[in-house]
């Protein structure tokens, strides 16, 4: 399994200009290899751009994109690292996510297909990115 990142999602559901052929080409490289996957998390990041959560499942059934549960162990890792990073000074509020991805990510020992590698490499080291 591969954990695709939202920032991945969104350059391809937005057209991104910088960004939706870099993500488009990864994903088509990647669903050759190994199954692709989001969880709860990047559902709900995701699901303000859809009218419905079923025009939202058929989006993820167009890309290919299964829909993991975070495991309960990920879930005390995700608090267990947003605990640290607060700690450490931390002050972005909507960071949990990140953590709860990479947490799941983790404990899974599955790649992440993002562009944010900042968060992840330093509270999820063990984590490979799949990254630009």
């Amino acid at each position: 399994m591969i954990l695709i990142d939202t920032n991945v999602i969104l350059d391809i559901l937005d057209r991104d200009p910088a960004w939706c052929d870099w993500s488009t080409d990864q994903v088509r490289k990647l669903s050759i290899l190994d199954d692709l996957g989001i969880n709860s998390i990047i559902y709900a990041e995701i699901s303000p751009r859809f009218s419905s959560a079923a025009a939202l499942d058929r989006q993820l059934e167009d890309l290919r994109l299964t829909l993991f549960d975070i495991p309960r162990h990920a879930a005390f890792l995700a608090g267990k690292a947003h605990f640290v990073y607060r700690r450490q000074g931390g002050t972005r509020v909507n960071v949990l996510s990140d953590f709860f991805i990479g947490a799941h990510a983790a404990i899974m020992e599955c790649p992440i297909l993002t562009r944010d590698v900042r968060s992840y490499a330093t509270y999820f080291p063990t984590v490979r990115l799949i990254c630009p």
